[in-house]
């Protein structure tokens, strides 16, 4: 029954997109705030909908920032991007170049001032973004950053990289880092949605002006360490899969 139930939620949570994108469109093209209220829109749909269609109860725990500054966040599934856009007024991401082709939000990404990174060499990759932020800069809000570059599954470990240091040297803002548990119940792949509580928690912030070490072990101690509670909230024992 659980698989019936995320087969529909499913259905409907892009079927809403599609809806939601086209109610929305005159408004995103007149205006960047348009364009904010119809993604906000969908966000709380799908909250809403994940609550009573599969059972999943989204918490966010910690104050959620709204000067303009750089998140650095756990990436596990859809749904994390969805909690921290909701959760600050003005989110914007850096995302991978791939996504500005992809139906309704690709548009969308744009029209809020999400920074398009192509892959390629890592010193390019970074160059590159560094100048795509400072172009869109003028644009307030919040930056969010994805340090390990993609999803990463409860129980594996990627390295955190070193763009994320690079964009918080360049601005000289604070970070916040921000933990998840939301893959133990919305995986990176598959239909299946377990129900549980999915929670982001936004986590004291880390002050500018620190080194390249310094910062990028703090970040992912911090991370990982409450990533991993959160996960054992959820009943996911992240030491016992990777011993």
């Amino acid at each position: 029954m659980q698989h019936l139930r995320s087969l529909v939620f499913n259905v409907q949570m892009y079927l809403a997109m599609v809806v939601l994108g086209v109610v929305y469109f005159p408004y995103a093209v007149a205006t960047r705030n348009g364009a904010l209220k119809a993604c906000k829109t969908y966000c709380r749909w799908v909250i809403w909908t994940a609550g009573w269609m599969v059972g999943i109860r989204c918490e966010v725990r910690g104050t959620p920032p709204t000067d303009e500054l750089m998140i650095a966040a756990k990436h596990q599934s859809f749904l994390d991007i969805i909690m921290i856009f909701n959760a600050i007024p003005n989110g914007k991401f850096i995302m991978k170049r791939e996504l500005l082709w992809a139906p309704i939000l690709g548009l969308y990404a744009k029209r809020i001032g999400c920074v398009p990174v192509a892959r390629g060499k890592r010193g390019a990759a970074i160059k590159k973004m560094v100048a795509d932020v400072a172009a869109g800069h003028a644009n307030p809000g919040q930056l969010v950053i994805y340090s390990q570059g993609t999803r990463v599954p409860p129980g594996k470990y990627l390295p955190y990289k070193v763009g994320t240091h690079v964009l918080y040297a360049q601005f000289g803002h604070e970070c916040v880092p921000v933990a998840t548990n939301v893959g133990v119940l919305w995986p990176k792949r598959g239909i299946l949605r377990k129900p549980g509580v999915a929670v982001v928690e936004f986590l004291e912030p880390i002050e500018p002006g620190l080194d390249r070490v310094t910062f990028m072990t703090r970040l992912e101690t911090v991370v990982e360490a409450k990533s991993n509670e959160l996960m054992r909230e959820a009943g996911f024992d992240a030491d016992t899969h990777n011993a």
